[in-house]
């Protein structure tokens, strides 16, 4: 009876005032929540450190029994904001388009929803004050109440056991010896190490020990090394960091703690949650001890965070100061205010960044910039502009996978890196919506392609028209001049042609406008399409629209959109000058990849978002199974009569 009203004293309560001896995992014991669950009710101590006095707040309402807990219906709950409800993420919703919409600061927004960055899928529910929802939700999908099961998932796997030759060279540990400098001096893996020298992943390097390290010959079962090696190096001091990282079974890698080490460094590091170490480490309950070999849930093998919670990012762009080359400084350093307006927009929003600028300089003198990157401890790779380059930063970067942005690079053969996302949408993908749009106008007429010298585009256009639509009757032709208007066989009168211009030269689209806006003054029905954007197409738009002219464009800014008048000024403010072209494109794809990115850096996760920035429309496809992200994304421009 006593136990019984204890429980019930215990699920009364609301709070908890912290004495001596609490902690986060006895607090969310006591009151039968987790530590997960315990930090996002109190922020303020995120990081754990709680001093006697400080009042908690706890979950009263889901205390039972620790071992068991039953399934339980969530409630709106309220906050300082009011009562809190969910809406259920629709697509192309974003989160500066929530906090516009329901009238909301993004550090409010943040508040009510700690792990935004990554619960930001369609489908997903996101936390809004109740009275914003019905004021402002219009036809938005809310969630009703959930019903939330939570189990504890534990792990009791028995370590792999390795097998390999116990021969090898010898070699005395050095005071300044780390694994890294060793398994690179002798060319082996840090799992080979640990398999030539068994014990020794526990009690560390010591200086004056003798361990084997040379590659054992035999072919017994060795763990494979794994895709992201976690050991670190200060490169700064030249202190040997002795953390440990080793694949033993499929679900999970190890980690040996280090003195200065605690619960919150650790799962920062690994991107993990509390109560997903505790499920795996048991024994954390009594305490973190240096010496400890903690099981961490492994991590998606394409890429795992290095380090830290700043995103690590670096910005490869050919200023060529080291080579004295200005070709493409002015386009770099055009392309770098915009990304800096992406990074200070993004930082102001909460994200922490650690930015590095590398010039790339020329193709001869490439390999000596990547010597600045630390691909150890880097989370985003953006540029080099040149295919060329790109494939060399992808072998330099191979074994860690990390995500590297092409802004520019568009080649089939780049499209085997799965760590690559290429931005700039290919020509098919362009010739692709050509057929598409003509298809769903065409009704018998002729149709002329104009081509360029290499004719590819157009021959290819004409092989997707051949198949999208019945009797078709298309001419490649070298020169808009070469239009002409069908005769009606009947009547003798001319009839209405679909014209499509398949090069990007700009005298090519000139004559292309020229010839349109003739040949639909003469008859009625024209029908202009283009799949590329000609200056002239702004300049003559009025008339175009006659020929209902549709042309593509890889970048375009809606002047009225609310988001591109608040970057425009924002640019203009700092920049006193609207944004030219480069600027444009090094905004769109800096801020793309830190919207995707979380605080884990697991961008890949993302990458189905379809997004538009001030001008570009991001949508990205794998090129396959196990390739690149392709971006496919493109503005259709129609001309209205």
């Amino acid at each position: 009876m006593s136990s019984l009203c204890m429980v019930l004293g215990v699920s009364a309560q609301n709070s908890h005032t912290v004495v001596k001896g609490d902690n986060p995992y006895n607090i969310a014991k006591k009151y039968g929540i987790t530590v997960d669950e315990l930090l996002k009710l109190n922020p303020k101590y995120k990081d754990g450190k709680l001093a006697i006095g400080d009042v908690v707040t706890v979950r009263a309402e889901k205390h039972t029994a620790p071992a068991s807990k039953p399934a339980v219906t969530e409630k709106v709950k309220s906050s300082s904001v009011g009562q809190v409800g969910r809406i259920i993420l629709q697509p192309k919703q974003t989160i500066y388009g929530i906090t516009k919409q329901y009238r909301i600061s993004e550090t409010d927004l943040r508040k009510l929803n700690p792990e935004l960055d990554s619960h930001m899928k369609i489908g997903d529910e996101i936390a809004l004050p109740l009275e914003s929802i019905k004021k402002y939700g219009g036809e938005q999908q809310v969630a009703p109440a959930a019903v939330v099961t939570k189990s504890a998932e534990t792990h009791t796997e028995t370590p792999a056991a390795v097998t390999t030759s116990a021969e090898g060279e010898a070699y005395v540990i050095q005071s300044k010896d780390n694994y890294y400098r060793i398994t690179k001096q002798f060319g082996i893996s840090q799992q080979e190490l640990f398999a030539l020298n068994p014990g020794l992943e526990e009690k560390g390097l010591k200086p004056g020990e003798t361990i084997r390290v040379k590659k054992s010959n035999t072919d017994a079962a060795v763990v494979s090394e794994p895709a992201n090696p976690k050991t670190k190096i200060d490169s700064g001091s030249e202190k040997a960091s002795t953390a440990t990282v080793t694949s033993i079974v499929d679900d999970y890698v190890t980690y040996t703690v280090q003195q200065g080490d605690t619960v919150f460094s650790i799962v920062n590091k690994f991107g993990v949650s509390i109560d997903e170490l505790i499920a795996l480490n048991p024994e954390l309950s009594k305490g973190l001890k240096t010496g400890m070999v903690l099981k961490i849930k492994k991590q998606d093998p394409a890429y795992v965070k290095k380090s830290g919670d700043a995103l690590s990012v670096v910005l490869m762009l050919p200023f060529g100061y080291s080579t004295n080359e200005t070709q493409y400084r002015s386009m770099a350093l055009d392309f770098l205010t915009g990304a800096k307006l992406a990074i200070e927009r993004n930082a102001s929003g909460g994200q922490k960044l650690d930015i590095k600028i590398v010039d790339s300089g020329n193709e001869a003198s490439f390999k000596n910039s990547m010597t600045q990157i630390n691909p150890e401890n880097t989370d985003l790779i953006i540029g080099p502009f040149f295919k060329s380059n790109v494939i060399d930063v992808l072998d330099f970067t191979r074994n860690q996978k990390i995500p590297v942005v092409a802004p520019f690079a568009n080649s089939p053969e780049l499209y085997n890196y799965s760590n690559l996302i290429i931005v700039e949408t290919n020509d098919q993908t362009y010739a692709d919506k050509i057929v598409e749009e003509v298809k769903s106008v065409y009704s018998d007429q002729k149709i002329y392609v104009v081509a360029d010298s290499k004719k590819e585009i157009a021959n290819y256009i004409k092989g997707g028209l051949e198949k999208a639509v019945k009797n078709p009757n298309i001419i490649i032709v070298n020169s808009p001049s070469e239009i002409q208007l069908d005769k009606n066989m009947m009547t003798g009168q001319s009839a209405p042609v679909i014209a499509i211009l398949a090069s990007d030269n700009d005298a090519a689209g000139e004559a292309f406008a020229n010839k349109t806006i003739a040949l639909s003054k003469e008859v009625q029905g024209m029908k202009a399409f283009s799949m590329y954007y000609s200056p002239v197409f702004e300049k003559k738009v009025d008339e175009l629209s006659q020929a209902s002219l549709v042309y593509l464009m890889d970048r375009k800014i809606n002047a009225e959109g609310s988001f591109e008048k608040e970057i425009l000024a924002a640019y203009k403010s700092k920049y006193c000058k609207t944004p030219p072209k480069y600027a444009i494109v090094g905004f769109d794809v800096v801020n793309d990849m830190l919207t995707r990115e979380n605080k884990k850096g697991e961008i890949f996760k993302q990458m189905n978002k379809v997004q538009t920035q001030l001008a570009t429309k991001f949508e990205f496809v794998k090129s396959k199974a196990n390739g690149a992200y392709v971006n496919t994304g493109y503005r259709v421009i129609r001309l209205v009569p």
